[in-house]
């Protein structure tokens, strides 16, 4: 059994003392020291300076199954917020693209793990709680901050074995969801609430991921925070001053090789179940508007299959995979609608970055994404896996361009400057306990 933390109920036993569904996990070596809630600031954590102002760099392990998608960008986002002076990041991972080579520009360390793969394989997985518990033995870490489901279990579950003085986790979203088997929902959340008991900080991407993690009880109220993506930087001043201008727009089609007089209704994210790209297909399918293009800028483990399904389209419904693209952000103006039929989600980045843009939204109302889109303000939400409903909003907001444009509007103004990188580097920081040693790292003014 995994060793409770102090206030912390037993692992042997779940909710009104159910005995847990799943085997108990291994157990690691001898007792942690006793962490303090978020709530309780920083000034008591075992990870503070001693007050000689000389202490190194805190040592902080950011593992992540996959350095990709929005998780992935969010994760590299964080790394490279944070003071250098106050952290010296590792980023471990099983695989990534064009990301790796963005930390590796930084100057960020990237151990690549090629035996932590998102899929469930227990001797894999196996290979890779060695591996992780024999990285952070010898790196000797003061933080482990895992990001997503298999990463978090595994990487949390090392980290406890390896003695790690403080866990951090993100929740993007969850690994269970309506669309699954109520018993393998059960056994996650079961799973969850267990790994709950040896994390310090639990930061969940959006309010509704964090709500919905107190009510299941995944981890103890006060140590659950809400963080934001983080889109910010010159990119994001760039896109938000070039938002809906015409030379925008004319840029933006001409990247993806589109005409300047159709009318493109757009999504951005990985070709995976999560996203359900196939309800994407069928909303356009449904519209039955032959001025109409859609184009579904990403990849992933879909490809194939989403490409087969374009194929099949009927005359006159017309779909572009323009794959991975690195300029987001300089190809959203090109859409005049932005849609994102999501099976579940955390926060999407997607749907910030379209926001900033200035292009209207229609989305699932999934898990974080009301926090975004509130419906008939700043976008429109549908139900998951209705796409006739997706294609109805979609009919919506491209014949009343002034209803889109309002909402366009709004959902700019209220983003103002949230999801930027100022808000993300305190989030972390207070995850880290780091606020005690940011105050000892401030030069001292002469009288």
């Amino acid at each position: 059994m995994i060793g409770d933390r102090p206030g912390r109920r037993s692992l042997s036993a779940g909710p009104g003392g159910r005995p847990p569904q799943t085997p108990p996990l291994s157990a690691g070596p001898g007792g942690r020291p006793p962490q303090t809630p978020l709530s309780a600031g920083p000034q008591t954590s075992p990870l503070e300076p001693s007050g000689d102002g000389n202490r190194p760099p805190l040592r902080v392990a950011t593992v992540i199954t996959r350095l990709e998608g929005g998780a992935g960008a969010l994760a590299l986002r964080g790394v490279k917020v944070l003071d250098p002076g106050l952290v010296t990041p590792t980023i471990v991972t099983g695989s990534g693209g064009r990301l790796l080579d963005e930390a590796a520009a930084c100057g960020i360390e990237v151990l690549v793990e090629p035996v932590l793969r998102e899929v469930i394989a227990p001797r894999s997985d196996l290979r890779a709680l060695g591996r992780l518990e024999a990285i952070f033995r010898e790196r000797n870490f003061d933080v482990v901050h895992t990001h997503c489901a298999k990463a978090g279990a595994v990487g949390r579950v090392a980290a406890h074995r390896a003695g790690v003085p403080r866990i951090v986790h993100t929740f993007h979203g969850f690994p269970f969801h309506q669309f699954q088997p109520a018993v393998r929902r059960r056994a996650y959340v079961s799973i969850e609430r267990r790994l709950g008991r040896i994390t310090d900080v639990a930061l969940c991407v959006g309010s509704a991921v964090a709500a919905e993690a107190v009510r299941r009880e995944l981890v103890a109220p006060e140590r659950v925070a809400v963080i934001g993506v983080a889109v910010d930087g010159p990119d994001r001043l760039r896109a938000s001053m070039s938002a809906r201008r015409p030379e925008a727009r004319r840029r933006a089609r001409a990247a993806l090789g589109l005409p300047e007089d159709a009318t493109v209704v757009g999504a951005v994210g990985r070709l995976a179940y999560q996203k359900a790209p196939e309800d994407f297909i069928t909303a356009i399918r449904r519209l039955g508007r032959p001025d109409v293009i859609g184009v579904w800028v990403g990849g992933g483990e879909l490809a194939d299959q989403v490409a087969r399904r374009v194929r099949d389209l009927p005359p006159g419904a017309r779909v572009m995979l323009a794959g991975e693209r690195t300029d987001v952000l300089d190809v959203l103006p090109g859409f005049d609608v932005f849609a994102m039929p999501s099976r579940y989600e955390g926060l999407p980045t997607a749907i910030v970055e379209a926001m900033i843009v200035g292009v209207p939204v229609v989305a699932t109302a999934v898990n974080s994404v009301p926090d975004l889109v509130v419906p008939g303000v700043t976008g429109m939400l549908v139900p998951p896996r209705r796409p006739a409903q997706l294609a109805a909003a979609i009919r919506l907001l491209i014949d009343a361009p002034d209803v889109a444009a309002r909402m366009a509007t709004s959902a700019r103004a209220r983003l103002a400057d949230q999801y930027g990188e100022p808000a993300l580097r305190a989030a972390l920081t207070a995850a880290y306990s780091l606020a005690g040693l940011a105050e000892q790292a401030k030069p001292v003014r002469s009288a």
